[in-house]
């Protein structure tokens, strides 16, 4: 048997005899799995429902002996939205560290897990200086890492050969999980818990503030996920890390999938519902702040622009990641 990641059975996380004892005696309660998995046995292999874990099968497959044989879906209760997040990060919180920049998202999981948690950003820069104010708020023990322009360019080089689209803001975003993953492993963790799906969830984004078809839009980047996904968790192994996502857990998923699209901005404000969940949690100055984008608020992006126009690319950043991907990844001065 081969795992990896972690899984849970009717809301139970199971040990490696637990799981062992499971595939010897029941091997068809593998459909009822949740977590983050890739798991092997026996010439069969399976892979949680929304594929949080990277592998050569389809998300919520079976296979054995290469020919699929079943689906992963977990029957999880209908849950208010607050109890399923409670109940997502309870799950993922017996290890692993907090990506934590001060925003919603993950001021959030960061308060219900109780774990150490980790900022990373350029000196003076806007995720270091909230992560501060927020973990200082929160009574949360939290490491701020300082990353350099050089990091930065060697977080480029390694990213650029294993993220599928080198597009300007993915390549931004992946930088920025590699020094996250990076700082992660070196402080000791494997699992490093994080807020994605948020904002695809929730309507975080501002486009959603002024869309005319909420949940046409909803729709349409929860279907992006998976792709941010491969993205992230190839950086991640980098490192020898993962991502674990407690907003993409099923039954958050499915809570959020009852609330009315039309309910998701209030006032001008994205993610309402995620963030009256918060002020329950959290002080209200942290539940309702409007945060920039991790790239954005680390100085990564920055970097990466300053990057290209010291390489003569003055306009396309786009070029300058087209030019390191077909020499290799090697990412000049």
């Amino acid at each position: 048997m081969d795992l990896r990641g972690w899984i849970e059975l009717d809301g139970k996380q199971l040990s490696s005899g637990e799981l062992r004892k499971i595939l010897i005696s029941a091997p068809h309660s593998v459909a009822r799995f949740g977590g983050e998995f890739l798991l092997s046995w026996d010439g069969c292999t399976a892979r949680d429902h929304f594929g949080i874990m990277p592998g050569p099968i389809p998300a919520g497959t079976i296979t054995c002996n290469g020919r699929e044989t079943g689906k992963v879906l977990p029957p999880v209760p209908d849950l208010p939205l607050e109890d399923a997040i409670i109940a997502a990060v309870r799950l993922r919180s017996d290890e692993g560290i907090c990506a934590f920049s001060g925003g919603v998202d993950s001021a959030l999981v960061a308060h219900l897990a109780q774990r150490p948690c980790l900022a990373i950003g350029l000196a003076g820069s806007h995720d270091l200086g909230r992560a501060r104010h927020a973990a200082e708020a929160m009574g949360l023990s939290c490491s701020y890492i300082t990353i350099t322009r050089d990091e930065v360019r060697e977080g480029l080089s390694a990213v650029i050969p294993v993220i599928p689209e080198p597009t300007p803001v993915n390549t931004a975003i992946a930088v920025t999980q590699y020094l996250i993953t990076r700082a992660a492993r070196e402080l000791g963790h494997e699992r490093v818990i994080a807020g994605q799906g948020a904002d695809e969830l929730f309507g975080g984004y501002a486009r959603y503030r002024s869309c005319t078809d909420m949940a046409l839009l909803l729709a349409r980047d929860f279907a992006g996920l998976p792709a941010q996904a491969e993205r992230d968790q190839s950086v991640a192994a980098l490192n020898g890390t993962f991502l674990s996502l407690p907003y993409l857990d099923v039954r958050v998923v499915r809570a959020a999938r009852l609330i009315p699209a039309g309910e998701m901005v209030c006032s001008g404000v994205g993610k309402w519902p995620l963030r009256d969940v918060a002020s329950r949690h959290i002080p209200a100055e942290i539940a309702f702040y409007a945060k920039k984008a991790m790239q954005y608020g680390t100085g990564v992006a920055a970097v990466l622009r300053q990057l290209a126009r010291d390489n003569g690319y003055k306009r396309s950043l786009q070029g300058y990641l087209d030019q390191i991907s077909m020499t290799g990844g090697g990412a000049e001065w």
